[in-house]
């Protein structure tokens, strides 16, 4: 069940807004955690055991660690013990079977037979809940927020349907107060229901309508220059509408209930530099991998040939987090050199017009999204090439037919879209109370017609699931 699909507008979140808002205030988070699981468990029953696993281990281990003593060695070990169970759950789902592959390719080039392996299923979600689950235990030890007492409000901070999924990677310290007891207004449901709604047209009307246009592209033998850069360009919004729709519905299904989360984007594609857009791009994992990656690596504390290693190591890292597969480690490395060319650039004065800062930054990501989209390093290598006009200049008679007018106005669409923030006060006090009566009616308007496009097609999964 995925949020753009009738089953879960018309048939759970109605439930569920039935029973949340029928339950007693004071017990309203068990709702919260019974429906997520029950959302949850849509997908797999097994995936519930070990999410509901992780959470009781992780509870456990804080409490044992905070009972032993912060700053002392058994604290330190349980600490530890926390972190590699965790950590150890991912690394099983997660890359036991890239490293079984990887070995294998190994084995079969000195001409030796397979290690037998079953493929392991990932299930939906971990990459994000096993985060929190760190992020939870590093901040208990280090004293940023207190070990949570009740089991039943740790576990509806994990559960929680809106989050579970594709994030963003909320903090329990984001929302510990909120868990206790929290505002409802009709007011803030309204806010959170055009939240919702404009997420759900990012994601239904735009990304989806160019997923099967980046789809054919990718899979061409030999993509020519219109092709490759069409693709490229298409993906780079696609990737944006998808997971961006998918924050802003997740932040919306919040406030619904009384919940404040983080904000996950800031107009990424509008950044002046490579570390401008990493502050504006899923901006709660950008945050993770600073607060306890980056710095734990020893940050910019240890002189500048330190700090370049440290912003590339974390990148790589960041990158592998996506996913299992070599074409993460290189989309990786690629932004973590970028970070760290960047840093160098600033650290002898240099400073560039904002122009030509966004486009030399535009250009890095688009470059930098075609090896994260792609299956394989044969798959990136061709769109590359293509970009290079190395397979011919024009559209190829392989695409030709599948342009149709909508997947190409959508790529139009696409774009002023992600530009109208340059000029959205101008358009805002030109149109006066129209305007705002438009940010009211448009989102209504917009969902309206999201709802006719998803009758007539499948739904499509987002595509931060696969991560």
């Amino acid at each position: 069940m995925i949020f753009a699909s009738f089953e879960f507008l018309f048939l759970f979140l109605p439930l569920f807004f039935v029973v949340y808002y029928l339950t007693p205030v004071r017990l309203r988070n068990w709702p919260i955690l019974i429906m997520s699981w029950a959302f949850y468990a849509w997908w797999r029953v097994d995936f519930l055991a070990l999410l509901i696993c992780v959470t009781i281990f992780t509870f456990l281990t804080s409490r044992m660690m905070v009972s032993v003593g912060l700053g002392s060695r058994g604290g330190k070990l349980w600490l530890q013990a926390g972190l590699i169970g965790n950590l150890g759950v991912l690394a099983y789902f997660k890359y036991a079977n890239f490293g079984i592959n990887s070995l294998n390719g190994v084995l079969a080039v000195g001409n030796m037979g397979p290690i037998p392996w079953a493929e392991i299923v990932l299930p939906a979600g971990l990459s994000f809940y096993v985060l929190q689950s760190i992020s939870y235990l590093v901040d208990v030890w280090r004293g940023t927020i207190p070990v949570s007492r009740s089991l039943l409000n740790y576990a509806a901070y994990k559960a929680m349907f809106s989050q579970l999924i594709a994030g963003p990677i909320v903090r329990y310290a984001q929302i510990a107060d909120e868990l206790k007891g929290r505002v409802h207004s009709l007011a803030l449901f309204g806010m959170g229901a055009r939240r919702f709604m404009v997420g759900f047209c990012m994601k239904v009307i735009i990304a989806d309508t160019l997923s099967p246009l980046v789809d054919s592209i990718y899979k061409l033998p030999a993509p020519t220059l219109a092709d490759s850069w069409l693709g490229a360009v298409a993906y780079t919004l696609q990737l944006y509408f998808d997971f961006a729709g998918y924050s802003a519905m997740a932040i919306g299904l919040a406030l619904m209930i009384g919940f404040h989360f983080p904000e996950n984007f800031d107009f990424p594609y509008l950044a002046g530099s490579i570390q401008n857009f990493w502050q504006r791009w899923h901006i709660t994992l950008s945050s993770f991998l600073r607060d306890y990656l980056y710095i734990s690596l020893g940050g910019n504390r240890q002189g500048p040939v330190r700090t370049y290693v440290n912003l590339f190591l974390t990148m790589l890292i960041g990158g592998f987090w996506h996913g299992a597969n070599w074409t993460f480690i290189a989309w990786g490395a690629w932004q973590g050199g970028l970070l760290a060319l960047h840093r160098y650039y600033r650290s002898r004065g240099g400073n560039m017009p904002y122009w030509a800062g966004h486009i030399l930054t535009l250009l890095a990501v688009v470059l930098g999204w075609v090896v994260f989209r792609a299956d394989d390093f044969g798959q990136a290598l061709r769109m590359y090439t293509g970009m290079l006009g190395m397979h011919g200049g024009p559209i190829s008679d392989d695409l030709a037919w599948q342009l149709t007018p909508d997947r190409l106005w959508m790529v139009l669409i696409g774009i002023i879209v992600v530009y109208i923030p340059l000029v959205e006060r101008r358009i805002a006090a030109g149109f006066g109370r129209v305007g705002s009566g438009l940010s009211l009616v448009g989102p209504l308007c917009g969902f309206l017609l999201a709802m006719v496009l998803l009758y007539s097609r499948a739904a499509v999964p987002f595509l931060y699931f696969q991560f």
